[in-house]
C-alpha cells in the first residue's frame, strides 16, 4: 500500500518488492558513492552487468564486493550483448557465478542508438525461459513485441521510455499505456528517464515500475538525485492511483456558479 491509496503488491516472478524503483550500478565515480545512492533510492532490486563486472566478490575494487545480497536483490543483466549467443552465454555465466536464475535480458541491435534487436531478444528469451531463467526483457515500445515476450514466458516486459542514456523521458506515452493495458505480467519502463519529473510522468502512465541508471549515476549529486527519483516514482504512482482530472482545452471555474451571491447585493 502507498501512503494515500490502496495499491496492489509489486510482484515479479513470484517475488514481492516494496519499492517500484530499480537501479543500476554502472557509471558511478566510486563504489562508495554507488552504495550511498542505491540506499538513498530505497531500491531493493539492483542490476549488475555480467559482461562488465568482476564476478569475484573477494576483490574489494569490484562492484559485487560492495553489494550485500542480504540487503539488495541482485539482477544480472546482459548489457553489451549484440547477439543471441552472447546474451545466452552471459546469462548462464551470471547464474554459474552464483548470482541467481533471474536475468534482465538485453540484446542490442544498433550500436549508435542502442535500440534493441527485437527478433534476437525474442529468440533469446524463449531459450532462457526453457533453461529455467526468470527473464525480464528489455525491448522497444512496440506492443506486438511486448505481447510476444509475454507469450514466451517472460516474468516482466521492460519497454524503453527513450534511448538508453538519453534522458529524454517518455517519448511515446500512448504506446507505454497500451502495453500496460494489454499485458498481464508487470510492465517496467527501462531507459531514458532523466530526472525526477520524468520518473513521475512515467509512473503516471500506470506502469508497475521504473528502472534507471545513468540519470542517477551521472547527476552532479547522485545521492541527492537518487532520493529525488525515489520521491518522483512514489508521487507518480500516487497520482495514477488517485486518478487525474480530465484534461480540457477550455477554462472551467474551480468554484460552482450556482448559489453565488449577486455582486450588486450590498
Amino acid at each position: 500500500m502507498t501512503s494515500g491509496h490502496p495499491d496492489q503488491p509489486f510482484v515479479i516472478g513470484g517475488r514481492t518488492f516494496a519499492s517500484r524503483l530499480i537501479v543500476g550500478t554502472g557509471k558511478y565515480r566510486t563504489n562508495g558513492e554507488m552504495v550511498a545512492a542505491i540506499r538513498a533510492s530505497a531500491a531493493e532490486m539492483v542490476t549488475v552487468a555480467v559482461r562488465r563486472v568482476d564476478l569475484d566478490r573477494s576483490r574489494e575494487e569490484g562492484i559485487l564486493h560492495h553489494l550485500d545480497p542480504a540487503e539488495f536483490f541482485l539482477l544480472p543483466n546482459t548489457a553489451g550483448c549484440y547477439t543471441v549467443d552472447d546474451a545466452l552465454r552471459y546469462a548462464r555465466l551470471g547464474r554459474a557465478a552464483g548470482l541467481n536464475e533471474w536475468v534482465k535480458l538485453e540484446v542490442i541491435g544498433d550500436e549508435r542508438t542502442l535500440l534493441p534487436d527485437t527478433a534476437a531478444t525474442l529468440e533469446a528469451a524463449a531459450e532462457l525461459v526453457a533453461d529455467g531463467f526468470k527473464v525480464m526483457a528489455y525491448t522497444n515500445d512496440d506492443l506486438v513485441t511486448a505481447l510476444r515476450l509475454e507469450d514466451a514466458g517472460c516474468v516482466s516486459v521492460m519497454p524503453l521510455a527513450s534511448p538508453i542514456g538519453s534522458g529524454l523521458g517518455v517519448v511515446n506515452p500512448y504506446y507505454i499505456r497500451e502495453i500496460k493495458r494489454r499485458l498481464t505480467v508487470p510492465v517496467i519502463v527501462d531507459a531514458g528517464v532523466g530526472t525526477a519529473s520524468d520518473a513521475c510522468v512515467t509512473m503516471e502512465q500506470g506502469v508497475d515500475g521504473v528502472l534507471m541508471n545513468t540519470a542517477i549515476a551521472a547527476a552532479s549529486d547522485p545521492v541527492g538525485m537518487a532520493l529525488a527519483m525515489r520521491l518522483g516514482v512514489q508521487a507518480g504512482r500516487e497520482a495514477f492511483l488517485a486518478g487525474r482530472m480530465p484534461a480540457r482545452e477550455i477554462a472551467v471555474p474551480s468554484s460552482p456558479a450556482a448559489g453565488m451571491l449577486d455582486r450588486e447585493t450590498p
